[in-house]
C-alpha cells in the first residue's frame, strides 16, 4: 500500500531523484508519482520488486499445482505420448 507521504509530482521526483531514490531504498516503500494529480506510476527499490515477483511466481505456481491436482483427481489426463504429440504441433516442431 502507498501511503500519502509517497505520492509526489513527477515534477517534484524529477527535481529531487537522487534523495527520493535514497529515500525508497532506505524505506523499502513504493512511491507512486502523479501527473496532473493523477497517479501514473510507481516507483520501486529494485530488491523489493525483486521479491514480489518472486512472491507472485511462487503463488501462481502453487495455484497451477492446485489446478492439476484436481484435473488429475477427475480423470482429465491424457497418456504423455498424445500430449506431447499435441505440444509439437502446437508450436510446430
Amino acid at each position: 500500500m502507498i501511503r500519502p507521504a509517497d505520492i509526489h509530482s513527477v515534477t517534484d521526483f524529477t527535481r529531487n531523484v537522487k534523495s527520493y531514490i535514497q529515500q525508497i531504498k532506505t524505506s523499502k516503500n513504493p512511491m507512486a508519482l502523479t501527473v496532473n494529480g493523477d497517479a501514473q506510476v510507481v516507483v520501486q527499490d529494485a530488491e523489493s520488486f525483486q521479491s514480489m515477483m518472486d512472491e507472485l511466481q511462487q503463488t501462481r505456481f502453487i495455484a497451477a499445482m492446485r489446478e492439476a491436482e484436481v484435473a488429475v483427481k477427475n480423470g482429465e489426463t491424457q497418456e504423455w505420448n498424445v500430449a506431447v504429440h499435441e505440444i509439437r504441433q502446437e508450436l510446430d516442431l
